[in-house]
């Protein structure tokens, strides 16, 4: 039933955003990030785009009629220089680096968007979504990069959504 499957969505989100967490890297350093991204969207049948601004990842899911729109979505990818506190068993594994951002949830909730995307492709009617995981976001510049080596064309982007995280909120807000 839809229930169970959203639930086991959901699931498979949570198992992502916390193997992000748990081996966080800092800006152009998201190499294992990247590469757990990449294989992730290889495994939907896509085909990412690797090493743009060093380590970020691009995917296309929809159509190529001629003349649809193309929407971005992004996620950042890059972890903080804080020390995490706390005894969770998916905390940091590294000393003096965590996702004190929400950076890891980005990814997963990007991940797990592409997945319901390709899943039901058909309702793009045509249209495409290019999904962009951004390294360097935390002041490094990872956005700029990207734009500069041209994420905003091939095809041209037509609108973009991102997303921010605010925690003192109930879930499902």
């Amino acid at each position: 039933n839809q229930r169970e499957h959203l639930y086991q969505h959901d699931m498979g989100l949570v198992r992502l955003r916390r193997d992000f967490h748990r081996y966080p890297e800092l800006g152009f350093q998201e190499t294992r990030t990247a590469g757990v991204i990449a294989e992730y969207l290889r495994g939907l049948g896509l085909a990412p785009t690797t090493g743009i601004a060093e380590t970020g990842v691009v995917a296309m899911v929809g159509g190529e009629s001629p003349g649809r729109r193309t929407l971005l979505l992004r996620a950042d990818m890059d972890a903080l220089p804080i020390e995490e506190q706390g005894e969770k068993e998916y905390r940091s594994g590294f000393t003096g680096v965590m996702h004190a951002c929400g950076h890891d949830g980005h990814c997963a909730t990007l991940l797990t968007a592409c997945s319901a995307l390709q899943r039901d492709a058909a309702l793009l009617n045509g249209g495409r979504v290019k999904a962009i995981f951004q390294p360097a976001e935390e002041g490094a510049g990872g956005a700029k990069r990207m734009i500069e080596e041209g994420v905003l064309e091939s095809p041209h982007v037509d609108a973009a959504l991102g997303l921010h995280y605010w925690s003192i909120l109930p879930t499902g807000k």
